[in-house]
């Protein structure tokens, strides 16, 4: 049985930083075989950052002995053999994928470090293969360790990252360390001030996908807009990347196509098949596609379809089509904590489908990749953004860094999907010169990764020459967004539910609009008369007026309400009504369907 010295918690600080190394990601992993490295990890809570320096000290990655600046028995330099030793084998654990608020009550509130260990052994099935450790997210600040060796770090709480492992991975006994850290941060994204609970930990699945030599990197395949089209691009990396013969067969489509890989290990392709069934909500069909080289193949089911704008409305395969929506946050119901599996996914998404809906607005970051893969196979178009929320510290350029890293790794990640249909840069910003270039400078970059979906934001409406009656979306960043998106909370936060029938909207723009987000709060069980707050009738009350209200917009293409399901928030501490939980679900978080689900629905119905 191993033991570790408590000094810098396993070894990590005697090892080395690597990252630099790490080459480009791998792609399409969801389908990849792997090795699951999930299960129980030991874990060390280090909210002084033990684990990194001594106060008395340097820090250390400035000492010239690191291994010997943290957990002294005393205040006294120490020699190494005198420091701490603990088995950690008999520690308590943490399961993997998983939060640790819901998981220790004493971690309920933490934010801080904690420290992860998860000790495996692993047999490459070819000596020359490479080897990746691949993590689903993990929130927020992560640093990567094993076997003595810092791989790397990572920021963002919900996109996932890689790094490969090959020369320092051994056939028994490697040890993995994990620092997450989800303090929140001024400079961060999202920043400090936020609506929903702040979970730490590594809250997707942890695995190792081995590769042959010279592999698939990744690829992007989609619909084009002429008829029958579909184009797209392969990457290859490795030793022998250039002039290979590549094979892409879609079956059902009759398609076995060879191209040559350039100098760059890439191949652009072209093709025209007979008789596409386009994917769209009614009709989600999906096709097996297959990428073959010498040594390797991945596969995927994708879909086939295009989405656009043209004037006020949005086309997906060249029809209209309205969006019936509703909001959701990543948090599993009934479970409790951070939602991470295919049967949260398949929970939230079937609800989302018995209340008539077309489409879901993933709040407010990305959420797992369960969730758009399910939305493929069901028909739900997806809204997908970025924790740009509230007062990001627009002028800050790592905090834009920030941003735009995890777009970037989002898009990567979910590139192949038909059901994502809209990126979004933001949500309820408030207007200023530096949140406009940061948001216009987001849409540019969105827009030179992916061209083939549309971009949006959550804005904010105000009124109109100061009429309270008549609203408007007064927001620069409407002109460059593909479809005018906004929140509006009529007859909550802005007077009571009567206020809805004096209500009247002066948009002029030629193009497609959104509510993004309405609602009321109700404690599902509570009930009175239809003008009592936080009763089941008062938010049903609230759903019936707004629908009448929201509908005299001439752009209107859809809406998402918020939200599907009552979510933990500690923001909301409201006793015996609230209990650290946002009441505005139509769905409580025990599964329990409120009125105002049954109001949407029969909304939907007539849609």
């Amino acid at each position: 049985m191993l033991k570790f010295c408590l000094s810098l918690l396993f070894v990590v600080g005697t090892m080395q930083f690597i990252g630099a190394q790490v080459p480009q990601v791998i792609g399409n992993v969801f389908n990849r075989t792997s090795t699951s490295l999930d299960g129980y990890w030991q874990y060390i809570v280090d909210p002084y950052e033990n684990g990194f320096y001594n106060y008395r000290y340097e820090p250390f990655e400035k000492q010239k002995y690191p291994s010997k600046g943290a957990f002294f028995t005393n205040s006294k330099r120490q020699s190494k053999a005198d420091l701490i030793e603990y088995d950690f084998d008999k520690m308590d654990s943490l399961l993997v994928p998983g939060d640790w608020n819901t998981q220790k009550e004493n971690l309920f509130y933490y934010e801080g470090t904690v420290w992860y260990k998860k000790s495996f052994d692993y047999q490459k099935e070819q000596d020359d293969n490479t080897v990746f450790l691949y993590f689903g997210a993990s929130n927020y600040d992560t640093d990567v360790y094993l076997n003595g060796y810092k791989l790397g770090k990572h920021i963002g709480g919900f996109t996932p990252f890689q790094f490969e492992i090959t020369k320092h991975l051994k056939a028994t006994n490697n040890h993995l360390i994990v620092k997450v850290d989800n303090k929140r941060l001024k400079e961060g994204v999202p920043t400090l001030n936020t609506d929903w609970w702040n979970y730490g930990g590594l809250t997707r699945s942890v695995k190792l996908i081995e590769t042959a030599p010279t592999y698939i990197q990744d690829f992007t395949i989609n619909a084009l807009t002429e008829k029958n089209v579909i184009g797209g691009q392969i990457k290859l990396s490795g030793q022998n990347k250039s002039d290979a013969t590549i094979e892409l067969r879609i079956p059902e489509l009759g398609i076995s196509q060879n191209y040559m890989s350039d100098v760059d290990g890439v191949c652009a392709f072209k093709l025209t098949a007979q008789n596409i069934t386009y994917w769209s909500p009614s009709n989600p069909k999906l096709y097996d596609v297959e990428i073959r080289i010498v040594g390797d193949a991945v596969r995927d089911k994708v879909g086939f379809r295009t989405i656009e704008t043209k004037g006020k409305d949005i086309l997906i395969n060249g029809s209209p089509v309205f969006l019936k929506g509703i909001s959701i946050h990543e948090e599993s119901p009934i479970r409790g904590g951070r939602a991470h599996s295919k049967e949260d996914a398949e929970m939230l998404l079937s609800w989302a489908k018995d209340l008539g809906c077309n489409f879901v607005r993933l709040a407010h970051y990305p959420h797992n990749e369960h969730m758009v893969r399910l939305a493929d196979e069901m028909g739900l178009m997806v809204w997908e953004e970025i924790p740009v929320y509230w007062t990001i510290d627009w002028s800050n350029p790592s905090t834009y860094d920030n941003a735009q890293n995890q777009l970037s790794e989002v898009i990567k990640r979910d590139k192949n999907r038909a059901s994502v249909v809209i990126w979004s840069m933001a949500n309820e910003t408030p207007t200023s010169e530096a949140r406009n270039i940061f948001l216009n400078k987001l849409a540019r970059f969105t827009k030179s990764m992916d061209s083939t979906r549309l971009i949006s934001a959550a804005l904010e409406q105000h009124n109109y020459n100061g009429n309270p009656n008549v609203r408007t979306i007064g927001d620069p960043f409407a002109e460059t967004v593909d479809i005018m998106s906004f929140n509006q909370y009529i007859g909550w936060y802005d007077g009571g539910v009567e206020k809805c029938e004096r209500i009247s909207w002066y948009i002029t723009e030629d193009k497609p609009v959104i509510i993004s987000e309405f609602g009321a709060g109700a404690k599902f069980g509570r009930h009175g008369e239809k003008d009592d707050r936080w009763t089941e009738e008062y938010q049903a009350h609230l759903y019936e007026e707004t629908v009448k209200m929201i509908d005299k917009v001439d752009q209107l293409r859809g809406v998402s309400p918020w939200i599907l399901v009552d979510f933990k928030s500690p923001r909301r501490v409201l006793p015996e009504i609230q209990d650290n939980y946002n009441r505005k679900g139509l769905i409580s978080e025990k599964g329990e369907r409120k009125l105002a689900f049954y109001a949407l629905k029969n909304y939907y119905n007539t849609k």
